[in-house]
């Protein structure tokens, strides 16, 4: 059964309400991570989450190399979390690191986002990526505005980059089409299983629907990531780190040609 952590409880026991949260320190802009509130696959009594780890690792990546990170998510506060690999330090770092737990407290709703402050906009996976943020026109607006009027990146990690097959562009096209995108593949989809069943579409079929040239690794859990572009893709909580480290080359390479 998934262990499910919900941010708000978390806070409340561990954390506390009362600690005073340094800011981080703003070197070379602002990356905004879309996660869902979603804790069920969607009508059933299954359980989902974030995945943490899909968070965590482009975090660390993204943060230490001197960005700021926020958190939007359809309907503001409190997230719950998963797929806590506990043997792992930088995951037990985070889970009792104050700053990055309030934020996924206390997430943004879509309104209160100015999309002018960002440079790259980041789709976190887990199962909880399938259901809220997909169709969520107020994200897509921030995502669009992110990569067409601040010539951004757009980036996404396993069920995440579902949350990028509706995107359009101000032209009326789907972003993806013609593009190579990358994201968890039917391969690995237990259809069988009922959390599959509460799926409107595979990340895989939707993307395809959209006219994206879909690619994958058949190995699988090896790192497979795809760039298109100023789009970004990974296959599986593998890829989380690589993602992000080619969004900072991405935005690197981008402000030498300025």
């Amino acid at each position: 059964m998934l262990n499910v952590l919900y941010v708000l409880l978390f806070s409340f026991l561990v954390l506390g309400d009362n600690i005073q949260h340094n800011s981080i320190e703003t070197i070379n802009g602002k990356i905004l991570f879309v996660v869902s509130n979603a804790d069920h696959y969607g009508d059933t009594a299954i359980p989902t989450a974030n995945h943490f780890s899909e968070l965590v690792f482009p975090y660390d990546e993204l943060t230490n190399a001197g960005y700021q990170v926020d958190f939007v998510s359809p309907n503001g506060g409190a997230v719950p979390l998963g797929y806590f690999d506990t043997s792992d330090k930088l995951i037990q770092h985070y889970l009792y690191d104050c700053d990055f737990m309030m934020k996924l407290k206390k997430t943004h709703l879509p309104e209160n986002i100015n999309p002018n402050d960002y440079k790259a906009i980041y789709y976190g996976g887990g199962g909880a990526a399938m259901f809220g943020v997909v169709d969520n026109e107020a994200i897509q607006a921030i995502a669009i505005h992110i990569y067409e009027k601040n010539q951004g990146v757009i980036s996404a990690v396993c069920h995440g980059s579902l949350g990028i097959a509706n995107l359009k562009k101000s032209n009326g096209e789907y972003l993806v089409k013609g593009k190579k995108v990358n994201g968890f593949p039917d391969k690995f989809e237990k259809k069988e299983a009922k959390y599959f069943q509460a799926f409107d579409h595979s990340v895989e079929e939707l993307l395809k629907k959209r006219g994206a040239e879909f690619r994958y690794s058949e190995e699988g859990w090896d790192g497979y990531f795809q760039v298109d572009g100023r789009l970004i893709t990974g296959q599986d909580p593998s890829a989380a780190r690589k993602v992000a480290t080619m969004i900072i080359e991405t935005l690197t390479e981008k402000n030498k040609n300025y």
